[in-house]
């Protein structure tokens, strides 16, 4: 996997924080997220924000412990929306300086979130962009599971496992892998999923977070 440019990875958090901010009708803050089921719409943008701040000051450990993302959330308790959206717009000017230094920013967060509020508000739509793509890319690079696993998506695939034995073969896409990876479709949906041989031996390998504890349909 080639590293991508700093810049170029700012350019993909800024057009989709753009595109959440753009969801964020008045009556859009307190509906409940379905994929992050503790959490509304506001405690998502209010974490992502916190993420954002705590990143510019290097003072992030991913991925945060239950306490600190609590912590983060509770940060704008009392705080308009205004003042949040301001909050993560002054942050996210420190994250693009930071870019142009050499440090990029923490896209796969919002790129999750993003598709989480989507969820939430029933408005699908940059499922295709390429802040799915370059978090997808990241994900299936670092998977690792105890038997060969090759996943295919629309435009390539990937391997990993030992070499040798029977390999599973996956078919999916990037914005399928972007939830399976980071905890947002079940076990049964895990074990659906177009699968070449029995998955089992690496169902529990496949997420980073998760899984979701019932089905989440988006």
């Amino acid at each position: 996997m080639t590293t991508a440019d700093p810049v170029y990875v700012w350019t993909l958090y800024r057009d989709t924080r753009q595109r959440i901010v753009d969801l964020m009708t008045e009556d859009a803050w307190e509906v409940n997220v379905p994929a992050c089921p503790l959490w509304s719409v506001r405690d998502v943008v209010a974490h992502m924000t916190a993420v954002a701040e705590d990143w510019a000051a290097g003072t992030l450990t991913p991925p945060p412990s239950d306490a600190e993302t609590a912590a983060q959330i509770a940060r704008f308790d009392g705080h308009d929306t205004t003042d949040v959206l301001a909050a993560w717009d002054a942050a996210a000017t420190r994250l693009h300086r930071l870019a142009e230094r050499g440090t990029a920013p923490p896209l796969g967060d919002i790129v999750v979130h993003e598709h989480d509020i989507r969820g939430a508000l029933a408005a699908p739509g940059a499922r295709h962009d390429a802040a799915v793509s370059q978090t997808s890319d990241q994900l299936l690079n670092i998977l690792k599971t105890p038997m060969p696993l090759r996943v295919t998506v629309e435009d390539g695939d990937y391997r990993t496992g030992p070499q040798g034995g029977g390999e599973i073969g996956l078919r999916t896409t990037r914005f399928e892998v972007l939830r399976w990876r980071t905890g947002r479709r079940s076990r049964g949906q895990l074990a659906a999923m177009d699968w070449s041989a029995d998955p089992t031996p690496v169902l529990e390998h496949l997420y980073l977070f998760g899984p979701a504890d019932a089905d989440l349909t988006e």
